[in-house]
Parts: structure tokens; sequence; C-alpha cells
């Protein structure tokens, strides 16, 4: 006998259920966000696991240890590189503070001269800036232990999850099919397939995408002469993984340092420029070719997805929130009464097709029938 509820009574549920569910994301932050991270690169390295496990003859045990070695020295590369640039960027300082002294005083004087707003006493501002600059030293030496204890967490438990979740994988299918009936899990089969299609086309895409950037950025800011060109490409790229607030952030970094060091502002919004003109090519010619329409979500739900997740977890949640929205979609389409929600989240050049497919077919009807009437002209 089934039970009919009323809307309102249903929407007060979904509501109350989302906020639970994002309470528990909040409180289980710790244990959530490494097995997120952990699922995403299980996910990733699944085929790899298979060619080892099938074709070389590897055991399960030494094929993932071997998968989850080679992201570690990926990984562990990238950051090396960057820290020695970072250690090297810092001869720069003395320089730097120089400059910046140079473009306040300039500053001072352009108000002064135009506004008629009289400079702050030198000696005052110096204190101020001091005392601003020591308080800020306290805040960033404790975020930073916070923010280097949650990152050797993490370090520390993804591998593990990783490890657990491709060596139990067909025990976890197993467990998922405890949940459905016989005649339904070739649908389940093949949603678990598409998503792991659509993970691993995403990420896949991703590292693509991020190493064409940092030539792009590299080859663009060594054009113009820029100290420390590639470690500002590579990081800049790095960042594009957060989406649309990434490119921002890699493109104010270097533009500043241009800035600080150089002293003209034309430098600087040289600087920007390129990094505008590599994010055209990146959205409309280099994401869309490598990535292509796997990974369908119009920039609405993107950047909401982003705003949550960014609020839920930080910029772990930024991060993870395209491919678990994507992951969702998949779901969504297969579930019928979720449908509406996976039409939601779908780029609109999703729906196009369709329409075009429908006028195609009446252009080739008229065709057809102006053919027709040439054969047949008594017709």
């Amino acid at each position: 006998m089934e039970i009919k509820l009323p809307g309102y009574f249903k929407y007060t549920v979904i509501l109350l259920g989302l906020a639970l569910l994002i309470y528990t994301l909040q409180q289980f932050k710790a244990v959530l966000m490494p097995l997120a991270f952990g699922l995403l690169f299980a996910l990733l390295l699944l085929p790899l696991n298979r060619d080892l496990e099938n074709k070389l003859r590897f055991p399960r045990p030494l094929a993932i240890l071997a998968s989850i070695t080679m992201v570690i020295l990926i990984l562990g590369l990238i950051v090396w590189f960057l820290s020695m640039q970072l250690v090297s960027l810092t001869s720069e300082l003395e320089s730097i503070s120089k400059n910046m002294q140079k473009l306040i005083t300039k500053g001072q004087d352009f108000v002064y001269e135009n506004f008629g707003i009289v400079p702050p006493d030198k000696s005052q501002l110096i204190q101020n800036t001091i005392g601003g600059l020591q308080e800020l030293t306290t805040t960033f030496l404790g975020s930073t232990i916070s923010i280097t204890t949650g990152a050797l967490t993490i370090l520390t438990l993804v591998p593990i999850f990783v490890f657990l979740l491709l060596y139990y994988r067909d025990h976890l299918e197993q467990f998922m099919f405890k949940f459905v009936a016989k005649d339904r899990r070739s649908g389940v089969i093949q949603t678990i397939i598409d998503i792991q299609h659509v993970v691993q086309s995403y990420i896949s895409g991703l590292m693509i995408v991020i190493v064409v950037v940092a030539l792009l950025n590299s080859a663009g800011l060594l054009i113009l002469g820029v100290k420390y060109a590639v470690f500002f490409g590579v990081f800049a790229s790095i960042l594009t993984i957060i989406p649309y607030i990434g490119i921002l952030i890699g493109a104010s970094i270097p533009a500043l340092f241009t800035l600080a060091t150089t002293g003209e502002l034309l430098d600087a919004v040289l600087v920007v420029l390129v990094f505008m003109f590599v994010q055209f090519l990146e959205g409309n010619f280099i994401t869309p070719f490598v990535v292509g329409s796997k990974v369908s979500l119009n920039p609405f739900a993107a950047i909401l997805a982003l705003l949550v997740g960014g609020e839920v977890w930080g910029a772990a949640g930024m991060i993870l929130s395209i491919p678990i929205i994507a992951m969702m979609k998949v779901i969504f389409d297969v579930y019928e009464p979720l449908q509406p929600f996976g039409f939601l989240l779908a780029d609109i050049d999703e729906v196009k097709p369709k329409r075009r497919g429908r006028m195609r077919g009446w252009l080739d009807e008229l065709v057809n029938g102006i053919v027709r009437g040439k054969k047949n002209p008594n017709k």
C-alpha cells in the first residue's frame, strides 16, 4: 500500500536532509575529506591496476603499491621544484621591499597632487606596518602549523584509503549488490562504469590541461622577461584545479611580483594579458578538446558547487566539488525521479544537439521532397 504525502512535507524532509548532510560533512571532515580524495585517486588508478594485474600478472597488492608509488614520485617532484623556486625567490625580497617603498611614495605624491590628501607621517606608517607584520606573522605561524598538521594527516590517510579501496573493490561491489534486486544489477553496473569514466576522463584530462597551460604560461612570461617565469607558469597552471578562482590567484601573484620588481604598471598589465589569453585558449579550445563533453556541467552549477564545497571543506572542497557534482549528475540521469536535477546541471550544449538533430531531420525531408519533385515534375 502506497502512502501519499503532501508536497510541502516532502520538500521539508529534503531540505532537512540536505542540512543534516552538510552538518555531517563538516563534523566528520577529518575522515570524509581524505576518503573522498582516496576515492578519486582510486578511480583514476583503477585502469592502471587492471592492466598490471591482467597483462603483466602482478599480484593485486604489488600492482596497487606500484601505482601509488608512481603518483607519490610525480607529486614529490612537483613539490621539490616549487620549493626550490620559492627558496630562490626569497633572495628578491630586499629589492622588492625597496621597490614597494618607491611605489608607495609615488602613490602618496599622486594622491596629494590630484586630491590634496596629505600622506601620513612615514615614521608612524612604518610603526603601524611593523605592528601589522608582527600580528600577521603570529597568525601565519599558527595557521601554518594547523595546515601542516592537517596536510600530514591527509597525506597519511589518502594512500591508505586508495590501497584499501582498490584492494577490496570486488568486495565493495558485492556489498552494493546486496541492496539491489538481481534484475536491476546490470543497470547498477552500468551506472558505476559511467561514474568511473566521468571521473577518470575529468582527472586525466585535467592533468593534460595543467601541463599544456603550464607550458603556455611559462612561454608567455619568458617572452615578457619575467623573473621565475617557469615557477609562476607552473604554479598558476596547478591552481586551475580550482575552477574560475584559481586563475585569478595565479595571475595576480606574478602581476604583483612584476610590479614590485620593475616598478612599471605596464609590465604588470602585460602579465595579466598573458594569463587572460591563455585562459581564453584553455576555456575555448584546450579543455573542450581534451576533456570533451564527458563532464558537461553548466557554469552556474559549477560555480554553485564551488562555493558550497569551499564553505564545507575549504580549498579541498573547492577541488573536489566538480568531480563530485559530475558523479551526482550521472546518478541523477539514471534515476528517473531525479532526472530534472540532471537536466538542471547539464550544460546547455548537451541539449542543443537534440534540437539540431530535429532541425536536420526537417531539412532532410525538405530536400528529399524537392528531389522527388524534380524527378516527377507532373506531381
